[in-house]
């Protein structure tokens, strides 16, 4: 996955997960296990953005099939991306669920 740096990092429900080949595999876990996803992220919030470095929080919803029954989620989430050798890449994520 090109857009995934080496040093990534993301924080999941799962757990948190460190390194580019971790990152890309719990990313492919996840489309594997979530049949007809559909992903809405609203709310987007720059924090900073430059020709290096971009970072904003986010509200994000999800559903789809999980073991043939419905399932759906939703939370907030906040991403760092950085630009090395002119390419945006993930270098971090941390999803959590909405509370209660």
């Amino acid at each position: 996955m090109p857009l995934i740096h080496e040093n990534a990092s993301v924080t999941f429900t799962e757990g948190t997960f460190h390194g580019k080949e971790n990152v890309k595999g719990v990313f492919e876990k996840t489309f594997r296990l979530i049949k007809d996803e559909a992903y809405l992220v609203s709310n987007i919030k720059w924090i900073k953005q430059d020709d290096k470095l971009a970072i904003f929080t986010f509200n994000y919803k999800w559903s789809g099939i999980i073991n043939e029954e419905f399932a759906e989620g939703s939370g907030r989430g906040i991403s760092v991306l950085v630009n090395e050798s002119k390419k945006w890449m993930l270098m971090t994520e941390h999803l959590s669920p909405d509370s209660d």
